[in-house]
């Protein structure tokens, strides 16, 4: 997956999560998705490179950047808890829209329970098709 439908791809699956809102508090050049005021997920480019940088629980980012060369501590963030994908051949549209929805899940669980859109442990990988 290139760099700019992987980008594409991540939007595209943070639309479609419950309370998911775009936001550009760092100027035009980096879209910021948010839930509930907090950030999930930020899209941007670094000198001409496309990158998504996500939320992920330590182990999981420690794994993910272990299996594929496409993904690397995240940029700007702290580096235990957030990743950075890059364009790539090893990185495909489910894996994308899941690593998406799991940045988006690690937010919604920290959330006061008032406060969430949806209960994350309710939250299927059937949901995860729903567009």
């Amino acid at each position: 997956m290139n760099g700019r439908t992987l980008q594409q791809t991540a939007a595209d699956r943070a639309e479609g999560l419950p309370g998911a809102v775009l936001e550009h508090p760092f100027g035009p050049e980096w879209d910021v998705h948010k839930v509930r005021g907090k950030v999930f997920m930020l899209i941007t480019d670094v000198a001409g490179e496309p990158m998504v940088i996500l939320k992920s629980a330590p182990d999981e980012a420690a794994a993910l950047r272990e299996q594929y060369a496409e993904i690397t501590p995240g940029y700007h963030m702290n580096k235990r808890h957030w990743i950075t994908l890059h364009g790539g051949d090893s990185l495909d549209r489910g894996l994308v829209e899941e690593l998406v929805t799991d940045s988006y899940l690690l937010v919604v669980s920290k959330l006061p329970a008032a406060q969430r859109p949806v209960e994350p442990t309710a939250f299927t990988r059937r949901d995860q098709a729903i567009r």
